[in-house]
């Protein structure tokens, strides 16, 4: 391609709106341009960039045997319907009606149209396993969408399902997803860490997230350096000490507390208590039926893990007007001693965490403004519907597993595995007849990775202060020609042989055809990143080009006639071809695929 024909419209200004590193720089370098909220636009560049990312899956999926499909983006509401996800997934469903007024769904995931496919044309033990996938766009109604490509409704996701007859089949595509990924992710360079992670509203009973750490993620997740634990907030555990017991249990007792909402306002009252002697009593409306949450003072709840423990598929805090009208106070003074159906008919049940189990000598609120119980025993005086782990981990609490002290980075989500089970071929009918002639529903599992959010994660991995730094693997051009001076004679026809040349021997390249002086021509392959830059100047009568490494920041003269084998072993280093498994860690660190 010559530049003078490529649309690549570079922007001199960081855009005012971008907030992420990759946003400023995709905007910049002419890789994207936003439609509106959350929907963008893919230029030339990146659609090349694109492109490669997804021949890398497609070339990691084919070695684990996944066929490819292509599935509607237009849903019916049946298929939700019919898997429970209708109701569940309300928020951030784009949902229309056609002319007929049939409810219709834009597809966030396809669980429930390939368990369609699956239900009406498997039917045998001996047709599975299968593992089948597609590159497909994706519509999700985020709230909140931001930083470019990383938080956006409209996307391409690679998802794939695998189908097996029981649940050590599913191990082994569970497994053969986790390695085909650490090989996608290394052939793109970035490095990543793999976690525990909660399954929500995707089911299923185990799911891992590839996360990539680094500033602009949203996520924040759980490491032990010693042990290589690692699990995202809403799944980590810690091994936080039970709360402390007393000698023996006081007896319990109201006593007045004018003036004190909070926590920390009882710590600071006469005759209160330190946070750590406290239960703290919040009030939720899980699918409608209202629960009191209880949690030592100290610590803070994790509304996925509350989410996860219960089953509920619509988890809320309760409203003021709602909890002074079940229990008869404000926030500030709630509790759960005493409270059970009978006494309180509105309160279906009473939740704590596991820390709490046999604590004693304990102060909370008593159900009546400015009034606390101090005393307070769980087992004797509040008797909880069931003990959950439902608080979040803090930094620096020991490790479950080695006892060290964790860390919390924030990451960026690039990649998710599920075990769904038989969650969805049981609710939409998917059986296949085993060999003993018995009808057994199909084992599922489902595996996603966010092609444009993996791009963005790319650029905000692999940049420097002139612009992005591309690997050769997914850079939209492998090399770019620059001629210093277009008009000299010399130097105009040694950078047209040396593009023919290259071009013909199926390299991409880009010719930096343009009237431009050198130095704005080296500014701008810089900001778009292409790994490596061909200059032809001066010693071009010679014969002689220099190539530039954009990411070493080094260079050499070659000769044009050595120019495609320099440029072939130059790739090939940074670059390999073929699959590896070098990654198949769980956690790759940068220095592993460099």
């Amino acid at each position: 391609m010559r530049w003078s024909n490529a649309f690549i419209p570079t922007l001199r200004e960081d855009p005012s709106q971008a907030e992420a590193v990759s946003h400023r720089l995709l905007m910049r370098a002419g890789y994207i341009r936003q439609l509106t909220s959350g929907v963008y636009s893919l230029l030339p560049l990146a659609q090349r960039t694109r492109l490669k990312i997804m021949q890398i899956i497609r070339e990691e999926m084919s070695l684990i045997g996944g066929q490819e499909f292509l599935l509607p983006a237009l849903t019916p509401a049946e298929v939700w319907q019919e898997s429970g996800r209708w109701e569940a997934l309300d928020e951030i469903m784009f949902r229309l009606k056609d002319r007929r007024g049939a409810d219709i769904a834009l597809g966030l995931t396809h669980e429930e149209v390939f368990t369609v496919i699956a239900r009406a044309d498997l039917s045998s033990y001996r047709q599975l396993p299968q593992i089948w996938y597609q590159l497909q766009t994706k519509f999700r109604d985020e709230a909140r969408p931001k930083s470019g490509l990383l938080r956006v409704r409209e996307f391409t996701m690679k998802d794939s399902y695998s189908f097996d007859n029981d649940s050590a089949g599913l191990d082994v595509a569970f497994e053969k997803h986790r390695a085909a990924y650490a090989n996608i992710f290394a052939r793109c360079q970035v490095p990543f860490t793999e976690v525990q992670a909660s399954s929500g509203a995707m089911g299923g009973s185990q799911s891992n997230e590839f996360m990539v750490l680094c500033e602009a993620g949203e996520d924040r997740v759980v490491l032990c350096k010693q042990c290589a634990y690692s699990a995202n907030m809403e799944k980590a555990v810690s091994a936080v000490e039970l709360s402390p017991k007393g000698v023996q249990a006081h007896a319990l007792e109201e006593f007045p507390t004018p003036d004190v909402h909070t926590i920390e306002d009882l710590e600071n009252f006469a005759g209160g208590a330190a946070a750590n002697r406290q239960i703290k009593t919040l009030v939720y409306s899980l699918d409608g039926k209202l629960a009191l949450v209880l949690l030592r003072g100290d610590h803070q709840l994790n509304e996925t893990k509350l989410q996860d423990a219960t089953g509920a598929k619509l988890v809320e805090a309760a409203t003021a007007d709602g909890i002074v009208d079940a229990l008869g106070a404000a926030p500030g003074s709630l509790g759960a001693v005493g409270v059970s159906k009978d006494t309180k008919p509105k309160i279906h049940f009473v939740i704590a965490d596991q820390v709490l189990k046999s604590a004693t000598n304990m102060v909370t609120g008593a159900n009546k403004d400015y009034v606390h119980y101090r005393g307070v025993a769980m087992e004797r005086d509040i008797q909880p519907t069931s003990f959950h782990d439902l608080r979040a981990v803090n930094e620096g609490e020991p490790c479950i597993k080695c006892g060290a002290a964790l860390s919390i980075s924030r990451a960026l989500e690039i990649g998710h595995v599920f075990k769904l089970g038989t969650r969805y071929s049981e609710a939409m009918n998917a059986f296949v007849v085993t060999a003993e002639g018995a009808r057994l529903p199909i084992v599922m599992g489902s595996y996603g990775i966010g092609v444009e959010r993996l791009l963005a994660a790319v650029v905000e991995l692999h940049h420097d202060d002139k612009g992005i730094v591309w690997p050769s693997s997914i850079a939209p051009y492998s090399f770019v020609i620059t001629p210093t001076n277009i008009a000299d004679e010399c130097i105009r026809s040694v950078a047209e042989d040396a593009y023919n040349s290259l071009t013909a021997s199926g390299m991409d390249v880009l010719l930096d055809d343009r009237s431009e002086r050198a130095g704005v021509k080296f500014n701008d392959a810089d900001l778009i990143g292409i790994p490596i830059r061909i200059t032809v100047g001066k010693k071009a009568k010679d014969g002689i080009v220099e190539v530039y490494d954009r990411k070493t920041k080094s260079s050499r003269d070659v000769h044009v006639l050595e120019l495609s084998t320099t440029l072939l072993a130059l790739q090939s280093n940074c670059c390999p071809a073929t699959s590896s498994t070098a990654n198949d860690a769980k956690h790759c660190a940068p220095s592993q695929i460099e």
